[in-house]
């Protein structure tokens, strides 16, 4: 594991139950080195997050659904998804890398379409230091549009204006991660919760609602990010989704408690929201049905 922390095993169970099929829209699962090869320099991977802990996590929090999300670990070699997906059964779906729409065959992503993956990912996270050439970009998401997929997109922390401007006109569904990382100290009125509201209001972005606690200034449960979370669930209350982005890569220092991040939610939220939040949009979304 070296500098970075593995996933919290001791979380709280939700003071409330889960309305059934609930859905964590964004997650990772790894596995054995051995099986599963990382790419040169990678140092986040962690090789006990396995499908098998995932699905112990949802058990526990209530969780019926979920999308993994690859992870720039393994490259465009997705053996992990189709793997995980095999085993997380008909209630899963998955988020390619926006790499596989450039770098491999017309009959691999297809085998990926046919497994349940129906997003590519664009990570523009300079921590990881993996972007996509902007030279690819538009050729990626015109595969997304040929093949019913959204595109995700990974705002940097420091510079998400950038890597959204690249979406801004794209007329495919489009996820933006991590609240667009917007941040509590820039008020409501601040430029990047001014650009995810002008986006959410377009009708073909949606926003992922995680990751509040680390732009947050406060301890657990993190009250200063609940005012931005209002204001992007009243601004397109059908198109915002939850995650819990487990097991939490990049830390250093211990990483939150998954029921925690559940309770912020509840803490935010009525149930009709939550109901919106949870199952009804990423049904819409994911295809997952009624």
């Amino acid at each position: 594991m070296g500098r970075y922390q593995t996933f919290r095993r001791d979380i709280r169970k939700p003071s409330i139950a889960l309305p059934p099929n609930a859905c964590d829209t964004h997650f990772h699962v790894f596995g054995s080195r051995e099986r599963y090869p990382v790419l040169p320099g990678i140092e986040h991977d962690m090789p006990d997050a396995t499908v098998e802990a995932m699905l112990n996590l949802h058990a526990t929090l209530g969780f019926q659904r979920g999308v993994i999300v690859t992870t720039t670990a393994h490259g465009p070699n997705h053996q992990i998804l189709l793997d995980a997906l095999a085993v997380a059964g008909p209630n899963y779906r998955a988020c390619a890398l926006s790499s596989v729409l450039t770098d491999t065959s017309d009959a691999y992503i297809a085998k990926l379409d046919a497994a349940g993956i129906r997003g590519a990912r664009f990570g523009f996270l300079k921590l990881v230091g993996r972007e996509p050439p902007l030279a690819t970009v538009g050729r990626a998401i015109d595969r997304c549009r040929e093949l019913g997929w959204y595109c995700k997109v990974q705002p940097d922390s420091d510079v998400p204006l950038e890597s959204l401007a690249l979406f801004e006109n794209t007329d495919v569904p489009v996820v933006i991660d991590h609240m667009g990382r917007a941040r509590p100290e820039q008020g409501l009125d601040g430029p990047v919760i001014r650009k995810v509201l002008s986006l959410l209001e377009r009708g073909n972005f949606w926003l992922l609602l995680s990751n509040g606690y680390k732009v947050s200034h406060q301890p657990p449960l993190w009250d200063d990010v609940v005012p931005i979370t209002r204001k992007f669930i009243e601004t397109a209350p059908d198109r915002v989704i939850w995650a819990t982005d487990w097991p939490h890569t990049f830390h250093a220092e211990p990483p939150p408690d998954d029921g925690d991040l559940l309770e912020f939610l509840i803490r935010a939220t009525d149930a009709a929201e939550r109901q919106k939040i949870l199952v009804d949009n990423p049904a819409r979304l994911f295809g997952f049905g009624a």
